[in-house]
Order: structure tokens, then sequence, then C-alpha cells
């Protein structure tokens, strides 16, 4: 992360528009010495062009391209004016980051701030704190207010077992660095806390890296299980509404939009709706043309032209392997990270999908509101639609190998592990099945867990495979028997222990 001393931050400022706080900031970045007192002009310039509001009552002023040169280093001045500055359209700004950047690396400065940023609770924490070293620590993430995400949040698991629900959370966390080894290998061995009514809470007092929580229910809405890991308090609100009726009742019979509502402290909606067997998936994968990749104003384009259209709009940076996000929010656009040569994968739904993702095709191959550099491209853009439910079946059908078509291939082997699949070893196998063009299902026959994808490190571990059990694996594909071959080899050699 960027270096963020204190003197840098200023608190309960005020300011009477959007440009005295510009000018304010510019003057900080200025008396700090990262750039020439001419660079506000640049900065002013750039609000003419686009508007730096990213959502969030946050604001992100910096110059344009021509003024880089005036750029001695990068970094940033941080303003906080609590009874906020309109900034445009009717939003307020109430805490202003004035970024100094050089060549491409705001890209690279505005991705690790957004992905702070886009926690709706620590932004309003950072328009009121009113102690520098606290807002220091929530700007840079190194305290966070837990927000639960979709991401670790499993429903309709086939099993009656609180220790593979568990071992599905450990799983999750871990996945997104909120956790080390030693979390997933304590959990998987703890008791677990009944909070009534069939909802368990499990922890660990080691191997906590960040506040997460990761949520997973039984397929008959009987048992469900919240694992939690905690860096600091900013999981105690989140705790406290595990104990509500109204909260348990939603985690045992709730969807996963609501699931999210109930945890995150916002009103529950009941929508009895149920998606269309003919819904359309169109998904469209584009290039950045653009020299300096998606910053402000490419980006705020891309925000623009999907704000027109209904459908739900997600998008992935492909060559980063981030997750999907709002294709709609220009902080979470941000946070991509894109540079020129990156390509995005938008996934859009609704009835008008495809006419927006058309659209989008047509504004990327134009440049995005600027003059497109890269011409030759390695992979052509495309735009491809899809049943919803067909999706979903090509998923399930990678999965599952019994599903498919092709014939399999079987083998079972015992797992002489002593600590048992935890994390370590469950890596050590999908690498394995990885090295091979085939697809392979586990399943763990002394639990009669179902078959899961051997390619996954959180399905392998939600096994809760212990020295002994035995391991079926199901292959199909070009190397299905090398892809048993070396599963089988991997495991007679202790998978890595």
């Amino acid at each position: 992360m960027f270096n963020l001393p204190e003197n840098y931050i200023h608190l309960a400022a005020q300011a009477e528009n959007k440009q005295q706080a510009i000018e304010m900031a510019a003057a900080a970045l200025s008396e700090a010495g990262l750039v020439e007192p001419a660079y506000v002009q640049g900065m002013l310039a750039r609000e003419q062009q686009t508007s730096t509001f990213l959502g969030n009552g946050i604001a992100i002023p910096h110059g344009t391209l021509e003024t880089r040169s005036l750029v001695k280093d990068t970094g940033v001045a941080v303003f906080q004016f609590p009874r906020g500055v309109e900034w445009s359209e009717g939003n307020t700004a109430y805490v202003v980051i004035a970024i100094a950047a050089r060549s491409d690396e705001h890209l690279t400065l505005l991705r690790q701030l957004t992905q702070i940023l886009d926690d709706e609770d620590t932004a309003a924490r950072l328009a009121t704190e009113s102690d520098v070293g606290k807002f220091r620590s929530l700007l840079l993430g190194e305290q966070q207010v837990l927000n639960v995400s979709a991401e670790t949040i499993t429903l309709d698991v086939d099993t009656d077992s609180l220790l593979t629900l568990t071992a599905i959370n450990a799983g999750k966390l871990e996945s997104q660095s909120a956790v080390e080894n030693s979390f997933v290998s304590e959990v998987i061995g703890s008791p677990a806390l009944s909070l009534g009514h069939g909802v368990w809470l499990t922890d660990s007092t080691v191997g906590n890296l960040k506040n997460g929580l990761a949520f997973s229910r039984a397929k008959n809405n009987a048992l469900a299980v919240v694992t939690v890991s905690s860096k600091d308090d900013g999981v105690n609100n989140v705790l406290a509404r595990l104990l509500e009726p109204n909260v348990q009742q939603c985690l045992l019979q709730g969807s996963v939009a609501q699931i999210l509502s109930a945890l995150n402290g916002e009103e529950i909606v009941v929508n009895s709706q149920q998606p269309s067997d003919a819904k359309k998936v169109v998904i469209g994968t584009f290039t950045i043309r653009n020299e300096h990749g998606l910053h402000a104003r490419p980006g705020a384009m891309v925000v623009s032209l999907l704000k027109s259209f209904q459908s739900q709009i997600t998008v992935q940076n492909l060559n980063r392997e981030s997750k999907a996000v709002n294709a709609k929010s220009a902080m979470k656009i941000v946070s991509l990270g894109a540079v020129q040569g990156h390509r995005l994968r938008f996934i859009a739904e609704g009835d008008d999908a495809l006419v927006a993702i058309q659209t989008l095709g047509k504004a990327f191959a134009e440049g995005l509101g600027e003059s497109p550099v890269l011409t030759a491209l390695t992979e052509p853009d495309s735009i491809e639609v899809k049943s919803a439910n067909a999706e979903s079946a090509v998923q399930k059908s990678a999965e599952n190998p019994e599903t498919a078509s092709e014939p399999s291939i079987e083998a079972t082997f015992t797992l002489s592990n002593e600590h048992g699949l935890h994390a370590r070893p469950a890596t050590m196998l999908a690498n394995e099945v990885k090295k091979h063009n085939a697809s392979v299902a586990v399943q763990n026959l002394d639990r009669g867990t179902a078959l899961v994808s051997a390619k996954s490190v959180m399905k392998i571990v939600s096994l809760g495979a212990v020295k002994g059990h035995r391991l079926r694996f199901v292959a199909t594909g070009e190397q299905a028997q090398q892809a048993i071959d070396g599963i089988g080899a991997a495991i007679a050699a202790g998978l890595g222990e």
C-alpha cells in the first residue's frame, strides 16, 4: 500500500464548493513536495472532462495526462469534509483523496483505494471519524468494518454434518486471504457454538488475518453454520445480529440476497418472483485499447453507457482474475485496475442485455471517448448469448463427470496424511488435477458426501477427510487416465507431507 503519513490527512475541513476543495487538496500535495503548484490547473481541468466522484461519498480528484510532468512523486493528500461538498449531479463528497501519480501508477493506486472504499460502512465511518490514527487505519484497511459478500455464502449443501459446513466456510475464508492454514485446522477441530434453531457459530483463536464471515446451509434448511475470522472489533455488529430471531430465520430460509441483507444490517426484502426459464445471459469480452487503461474518463463512460439499460451487468478483469463486480459502479470499475491490453468480461441479464453488450462493444472499439491506440488484438472481441439454465447446466456437468456424456474412469484411494486433507495437501491435490486435460470430481466415501470438483481447493477441504478416509475420484476427458494415475501417485507420496 502507498505511504500515508498522518500529516497528509486533514480532518474536519470545510469548503464552500468543489473548486475550493480541489484547490485545498492541490495546495496540500504541493506543500508535501509531491507536485508543482501548477498541478491544480490539471485537477480542475480533469473535473471539466469528467467527474471524479466515485460513490459512497468519495471523490478522487487528480490531474490530466498533460500535467503528469508536474508530478514529482506518487502520493495522496486526504481531506475529510464532515459537512459535505457538492461534487456533481447532486452527489456529495465527504472524503476527498487528491492523487498525484506519474505514468500509469495512478491505476494501481486507484485499485488499492477502491478495494478499501467500496465498503459503505467503512466510507461512512471515514466521513465522521475524528481521530486521525483511526482514520488512517480505516483508509489503509488496517481496521475494517465487516461487510459480508455473496462469494462467501453457500446454500443447499447435501449434508447434515456440522464439520462439512464448517470446512466449506473455512475454505471460503482462506480463498479470500482472510485466514491462514492454522485457522482452517483449528476451526475444523473445535466444537461449534449453538445459537439456537439450528444455527451454529464457529471461529478460531489463531490464523486470523482480517475480519471475514462465511456462511453455509444444509439442503434441508435445518442446519446452518456461520464461521467468523476476527482481526479486531469490526466484527461485533454482525455477531450481535446473529442473535436476532428474524436474522436466524432468514439464515435458515432466506435467499442469498436476503441473507446478505440480514447479516449486513439492511432491510430484508421478500421477493417471491422466480427467474423466467427463458431468461438470457449475454456475455461480452472486450480488450481495452486505451493507452492509459481504464482510468477515470473511460471508466465513467462505461458506467454512463450501462446505466441507461435495465439489465443487471457485472464485469471481471480476466488478466487479473478479479471477481465479478457491478459494472454500473464507477468505484468498482476503477477497482479492476485494467490497463491497455487487458480483457474485460461483461455478463448481462435482462430484457435489454443484448443491446447493452452490443453498445458497450462498439464503445470499446471506438476507444471509450479517447482515440484507441491498440489496434492489433491478440484475441478478438466476442459477444455470445446463452440461456441462463443452459449456462448452469454446463457448469454442473463440468463439476460432476457422472452427469456428462463421456465415459468415465474411477479410482478409490485411502488418505494417509496424519492431519487429514487440510489446506496444504488439498492444494497439492488440486494442483495435480489441474495438470491434466480432464474433468475430475471427488467424494468422501466415509462421510457419504456428494461429488465435487477436484480442481477446487475449497471443495476438497469441504469433504472433511481425515486419515484413513477413502476418496473416490471420477474422471472424464482426453487425459482422464493420466489424471487418475497422477492423483494416485500424489496421494501415495503424501501430498507434500
